[in-house]
């Protein structure tokens, strides 16, 4: 007896849930979720999911520590209510950036975040482009780790950009600009930086050459934006014909916007794991993607027991 797929969203993206159900041609599961008046989360699964296969879709973006609870709470309630197996769908995975020990006496907050989904009673995770992947170890569940890199390519691809290179904004993002500029046929180019401190950069070097090229820098989030206006002011300073950026995770916070339109980025791509808001979705530099079908095809082969990772062959 096949399991009754139904999914299930909290306020953190849901529009991206909408998108996802319409994708699977199911519609998005009926639950309150709100907050009693001292800001408590309080939730209710308003149908029966006993013995279904239910996937609750829920970014943990801004307000992050709500967002996280709602989720918590949300896979508690379905476990209390027989549902037969959970998988949080987490497109953005916050806390993803304090994952091992860089100084003393600092958490691992990324393992003390992947316990807590755990111990919730989620039985499988699925999320995408994580800051780091060996946050997937962290996880005493399976986890299907999803790459937005089809997503990008594809607009890319279509935009035909001439003499382009891709830029890795630093060493650690090396691997996933390689294998973006090995899908397109562009040369690699890799920015030496130093980090001052907390959200704050400083370019040093740039290691290939950008002189003349289409610049696309290439990183898994924008946050508050230093990174990439530097990097993309670098790669201007090096003599790069035009600067585009591209990222999964629109973090955008703080003085991110600002930066961004100041600065000599022609566009900025983005995929809809965190949704615009506000003023983000008046900024004429930043372009958004859908990850909605990569997200619901891969829901549905977790559903029927399929190959996830054949999406990425």
């Amino acid at each position: 007896m096949s399991r009754e797929l139904m999914i299930f969203s909290g306020n953190a993206n849901l529009a991206l849930a909408h998108e996802i159900c319409a994708y699977l041609g199911v519609k998005l599961g009926e639950a309150t979720v709100a907050s009693f008046s001292d800001g408590e989360i309080r939730v209710k699964i308003e149908e029966n999911v006993r013995g279904a296969d239910v996937f609750v879709v829920q970014s943990s973006c801004e307000p992050v520590n709500d967002s996280l609870m709602e989720l918590l709470i949300m896979i508690d309630a379905l476990k209390r209510s027989s549902a037969n197996r959970i998988t949080a769908v987490i497109p953005y995975f916050g806390y993803a950036r304090q994952d091992r020990k860089d100084q003393p006496r600092v958490p691992i907050s990324a393992k003390l975040v992947a316990d807590l989904i755990s111990t919730a009673g989620t039985d499988r995770v699925l999320t995408m482009d994580l800051h780091a992947g060996q946050i997937q170890g962290f996880f005493n569940v399976p986890v299907d780790h999803l790459y937005a890199l089809p997503v990008l390519l594809d607009y890319i691809m279509k935009k035909k950009v001439k003499d382009l290179v891709i830029v890795s904004p630093d060493a650690g993002g090396v691997e996933r600009a390689r294998a973006f500029a090995k899908r397109l046929q562009a040369t690699l180019a890799i920015i030496d930086k130093r980090r001052e401190g907390p959200n704050q950069t400083q370019i040093m070097n740039i290691i290939g050459d950008v002189e003349g090229k289409s610049a696309l820098l290439l990183d898994d989030m924008i946050d508050t934006a230093g990174t990439i206006v530097q990097g993309a002011q670098a790669c201007a300073d090096k003599g790069a014909r035009e600067v585009w950026t591209a990222c999964t995770h629109a973090v955008l916070s703080g003085p991110a916007l600002d930066r961004l339109q100041g600065s000599c980025v022609k566009q900025v791509i983005v995929t809809n794991t965190i949704p615009l808001r506000g003023k983000d979705q008046t900024c004429p530099k930043l372009y958004q993607l859908s990850v909605a079908p990569l997200l619901g095809e891969a829901i549905r082969r977790i559903h029927e027991d399929e190959s996830v990772s054949s999406l990425f062959a």
